[in-house]
């Protein structure tokens, strides 16, 4: 369907460049390496929500064309059973057209207010756009995380399979017990079960990933070997007064404020123009001067606002409602400050935990190596040995859960400074 962009010229530029988005050509047929972005694209093309949203918007754009379109004219044609007999000859038939005009500025009025309300409505979806974005940059993560974990784990059972044959020969050497092969195995029987769980808990997310995409559930999604996020100095006491979801409060407002104008200008009279036409017929009289001449008269009509009740009702409608958009306005620049406040945190305490993690790291791999020179030299346990690797791996896991809660932090950072510019020009 062809959009007429004619009666609202920025959305023109913001609509052009959201169907560059929605329906630019994408390689998705073969299984290849995806970063997020081409998961946002794919989304951005074919998720229902967004296409509802969008909808929603072209719905919003047909407004402006009906309200500031003239009332339709009447025509009204009459036929006279019995002729009228007039000097000049019969009345056979009789035609009125009329065409009612609303006070000066009434239509404009009317068709600002509809484009401003569309223009909220795009404000609206480019607001549930980033919404969903954000939902599958955090699952991205979540799958991320999982990845890294299994991994982790994976690698462990190696390591405990070395750490097997060193228990294992000390207790041919007689230099320990066999209750360290078994601590050993029951170990690894655990992280082979706790593998198996990880492995299951990907199942939900990637089919909620994947019906954010609209696509099969069991669709394979790629992931990326290495995702990390910074803390962007530039966003600290950021303003929220070009975010999406508080510009269509801002539209909204503007909208309302054209409808109280309306709404005042409906309560002036109509001025109405037109004709009423008489057809004669002759009579059978002599040199009768006008005999059979059709009458035309032009008319001219106004209606009378007399009951003016109804139009301060509707005015005061528009203000009440420019009103409480205002507060909603604010209402939501306050929900962002106090998202953005907790988000900040939490993109901190990634970064410091994750830093934290790496030296702990760091100092755990000296431990865990001088612990394996004694075990084998019969200098220390092997208690202290699998302990010692017990708290290396729940740093490494912390770790990744550090990288996990950074990314989605940055990810709602990028939705709260998101701004209409962005998609306007």
């Amino acid at each position: 369907m062809k959009v007429n962009y004619k009666y609202i010229p920025d959305i023109k530029k913001m609509s052009v460049f959201l169907l560059l988005i929605l329906f630019s050509s994408l390689n998705i047929g073969v299984l290849q390496a995806q970063s997020i972005d081409d998961y946002l694209q794919m989304a951005a093309k074919n998720n229902p929500k967004l296409q509802s949203a969008y909808a929603d918007f072209e719905a919003a754009l047909q407004q402006s064309p009906q309200v500031s379109s003239l009332p339709d004219p009447t025509l009204t044609v009459s036929a006279f059973g019995r002729m009228i007999e007039t000097r000049v000859g019969r009345q056979e038939a009789r035609i009125n057209f009329m065409q009612m005009f609303p006070w000066f500025g009434t239509l404009k009025a009317k068709e600002d207010a509809a484009n401003l309300m569309a223009e909220s409505g795009f404000y609206q979806y480019l607001d549930i756009r980033n919404q969903v974005f954000f939902e599958i940059k955090s699952l991205y993560a979540e799958l991320y995380a999982l990845d890294k974990t299994i991994d982790l784990q994976k690698e462990q059972l190696k390591i405990l399979d070395s750490y097997k044959d060193l228990a294992v020969s000390q207790f041919k050497s007689a230099d320990a017990p066999m209750v360290n092969v078994v601590k050993i195995d029951i170990k690894q029987d655990e992280m082979r079960t706790e593998i198996e769980l990880l492995e299951e808990l990907k199942e939900p997310l990637k089919a909620k990933f994947n019906l954010l995409l609209n696509r099969d559930i069991a669709e394979e999604i790629q992931i990326q070997d290495t995702m990390l996020f910074e803390m962007n100095a530039d966003l600290i006491n950021g303003n929220f007064d070009e975010h999406p979801s508080v510009a269509l409060f801002h539209k909204q407002e503007e909208a309302f404020k054209m409808q109280q104008l309306s709404a005042k200008k409906e309560g002036l009279p109509m001025v109405g123009f037109g004709f009423d036409y008489s057809v004669i017929s002759s009579r059978d009289v002599e040199n009768l001067e006008g005999n059979g001449r059709d009458a035309i008269m032009p008319m001219v009509s106004i209606t009378l606002p007399i009951y003016r009740k109804k139009y301060k009702a509707s005015v005061k409608q528009a203000e009440l409602m420019g009103e409480s958009a205002v507060k909603s306005q604010k209402s939501q620049i306050n929900e962002l400050q106090g998202e953005y406040e907790s988000t900040k945190y939490e993109l901190m305490r990634a970064e410091k935990k994750l830093n934290l993690y790496d030296r702990q790291i760091q100092s755990s791999q000296k431990a865990l190596k001088l612990l394996r020179s004694g075990f084998s030299n019969s200098l220390s346990g092997f208690d202290e040995l699998l302990q010692m690797n017990q708290d290396l791996i729940d740093y490494e896991t912390q770790k990744i859960e550090a990288i996990k809660a950074g990314i989605i932090a940055e990810a709602k950072m990028d939705y709260l400074f998101s701004k209409k510019e962005e998609y306007a020009n």
